[in-house]
């Protein structure tokens, strides 16, 4: 396995040869109100206050990992990337390196990755495909997206594609519907990923099962702390009420059989645990 340096934002062992590692592509910013959508802002402004910016923006971290099994290498989640234009990063306040040198720094090589598995195709998901030049970012990897979430990216809908970078999807187009899941999928030995909906048409989650731990990634069905409210969802969410059902269900799972879970955009404390909070679900960090 690779040895892994302090690059690496939080490692575990699964057993069974399994090993994650999570690391941070960059941060950006995104509208407070847009991120907390219905939810009023006098439940939600003491969360954030220690971090809203002078445009009331909340930092975004990019969180990406690693997964290492006897079977092959897993990278979930791509970050936006080295290709957004310039003008476009300092809107959304871009910083940081990408995913590609940032693997490099942990000690990993990006040619040795067997599957690129991303929970839907936004650009701050799946920004990071390409290389600056155009290049596939990992030449040897399957790119593995649900195919109802390449048939909303490519659509016609303006309200459903407006998150999406649809020339920079078209570019890999051909790769992805090639890997494309329709449904649940194993894609190594104790790598699966799952179907979710709400957060967009074909968003998905990753589960990794190890002999000692299962870890989930639930995209952005749970990209912050507040998340595990499954009725707080976002104004980003394309079927929010599919949402709130599918977190609730799989937050359910998470918590009845002690998951280990990592928030797609928290900074801070990515990785913890859900608990049952009354008739909803709590977040507590593990680091």
């Amino acid at each position: 396995m690779t040895t892994l340096n302090d690059a690496v934002h939080w490692s575990a062992e699964l057993g069974g040869g399994a090993r994650v590692a999570l690391v941070q592509a960059g941060t950006f910013r995104s509208d407070a109100g847009a991120l907390l959508g219905p939810v009023p802002r006098i439940l939600w402004d003491r969360l954030v206050q220690d971090e809203i910016d002078g445009e009331h923006r909340l930092l975004q971290a990019l969180n990406c990992l690693l997964v290492e099994t006897p079977g092959g290498r897993v990278l979930v989640e791509t970050g936006i990337g080295e290709r957004l234009a310039d003008k476009a990063r300092g809107m959304r306040g871009v910083e940081g390196d990408p995913i590609v040198p940032t693997l490099r720094r942990a000690g990993f090589d990006p040619a040795s990755v067997d599957v690129v598995a991303v929970s839907h195709l936004h650009f701050d998901h799946a920004g990071g495909i390409l290389t600056a030049g155009g290049a596939r970012a990992f030449p040897r990897a399957s790119f593995v997206a649900q195919r109802a979430e390449w048939e909303i990216a490519l659509g016609e809908n303006p309200r459903l594609v407006a998150s999406y970078d649809q020339p920079e999807l078209r570019l890999v187009r051909d790769l992805g519907l090639r890997d494309a899941a329709d449904g649940e999928r194993e894609l190594l030995p104790g790598v699966s990923v799952i179907p979710t909906g709400g957060h967009s048409a074909g968003h998905q989650g990753v589960l990794v099962r190890g002999r000692t731990m299962t870890l989930a990634f639930f995209g952005d069905l749970c990209m912050r702390p507040w998340s595990a409210n499954p009725r707080w969802v976002t104004a980003f969410d394309d079927f929010p009420l599919d949402s709130v059902a599918a977190k609730a269900s799989l937050f359910g799972r998470a918590a009845d059989e002690g998951w280990t879970v990592v928030l797609s955009h928290e900074p801070v404390h990515p990785v913890g645990r859900l608990v049952p909070d009354r008739d909803r679900f709590r977040y507590e960090p593990v680091v």
